[in-house]
């Protein structure tokens, strides 16, 4: 039998050695932003499976596309108006002169994604985008270390029958390859088998990292959707598309081309299929980044497979972990996981 990826000391993305993770939040906003930033710039990729994405400076992640790597990746909430988040930590950055120079113009290179996180119960009221002071926010609280569930861009998320969260998770591969996974998690699918008990990620859990019930030994669980989450936000009305979303990066400290980039943000999404049941939905905007800190070798063919497959371990825990990790906040409109 071969030998078992071990998760990096952390059990973060941050275990990918350079990287920095920042979460911003406002408890009566109840939203936030995540920011990942690293040392220095690093090469990216990204594909969207969802029906219902919302995002920012993606298209210059595209292989073909002339930008040869960016200075961070944001996930926010907000939906639409989370997308500013972007325009603070662009601030941020270029006040440290960070940035692509072009003469004498540094232009520092920001995409990112948003969730839908509008009708949680938050008091969304505001006269002045509140996103562009959390992403800047977040950006300069950016360390090693950083919270999990309620925090940052997983402040005000929900899943189908429970609060969603901030996950995230690391494994170290037989070669000493590190992987990483950060995700807020939001999604038209449950995470949990019906019961709410056991997750749909048990079968690769690690050290009781989410709770360690195990899998749901009953299984033949082949019918429709139930969702707790509907009902509290829409009653007996049909929801309206563009409510939901899982927004992720996935990492990894080998030297990847954009076109490998690609191709593990892509493998990756098989993480987000085996966490949450139904995934990639029309009203989700399921996606996942992908970066390279490019400090170790390219792999071949069959390594790069290899940090495929961790990196959708990766995912699929770190789902959990968002959910397992939520703490109940004033006007919740779903249950924590964990509800003592």
């Amino acid at each position: 039998m071969a030998a078992a990826y071990k998760p990096g000391p952390r059990n973060l993305i941050t275990d990918v050695a350079g990287l920095r993770v920042g979460n911003a939040q406002d408890a009566g906003l109840k939203s936030g932003v995540t920011v990942l930033t690293g040392d220095a710039p690093f090469v990216a990729g990204v594909h969207v499976m969802g029906g219902a994405p919302g995002t920012r400076e993606t298209d210059l992640l595209a292989p073909d596309k002339s930008a040869v790597a960016v200075d961070a990746l944001v996930l926010s909430g907000g939906s639409a108006f989370g997308l500013d988040a972007c325009s603070g930590v662009m601030d941020g950055l270029r006040a440290a002169g960070r940035g692509v120079q072009v003469g004498r113009a540094v232009i520092p290179l920001v995409p990112g994604a948003i969730l839908f996180d509008l009708l949680n119960g938050g008091d969304k009221d505001w006269d002045e985008n509140p996103y562009r002071a959390l992403g800047r926010a977040a950006l300069m609280a950016a360390t090693p270390e950083f919270a999990l569930g309620t925090a940052g861009a997983g402040t005000g998320a929900l899943a189908a029958m429970q609060k969603g969260g901030l996950g995230s998770a690391s494994l170290v591969l037989e070669d000493g390859t590190t992987v990483g996974a950060l995700v807020a998690v939001n999604p038209v699918g449950s995470v949990t088998t019906p019961g709410e008990q056991h997750f749909w990620a048990a079968p690769f859990e690690l050290d009781g990292e989410f709770g360690g019930a195990g899998p749901d030994p009953k299984g033949g669980y082949c019918g429709p959707l139930v969702s707790a989450k509907k009902d509290a936000l829409f009653g007996t009305m049909a929801a309206p598309p563009l409510t939901n979303t899982t927004i992720a990066i996935v990492a990894t400290d080998r030297a990847l081309t954009k076109a490998q980039c690609h191709r593990l943000s892509t493998a990756a999404h098989d993480g987000i299929a085996r966490a949450i049941v139904p995934a990639h939905t029309p009203g989700d905007g399921d996606l996942v980044f992908a970066l390279s800190t490019g400090t170790g070798t390219m792999p071949n063919d069959f390594e790069l497979a290899d940090i495929g497959h961790a990196a959708a371990l990766c995912l699929s825990r770190a789902i959990a972990r968002a959910v397992y990790e939520a703490t109940p906040a004033p006007g919740d409109l779903l249950p924590c996981y964990r509800r003592s």
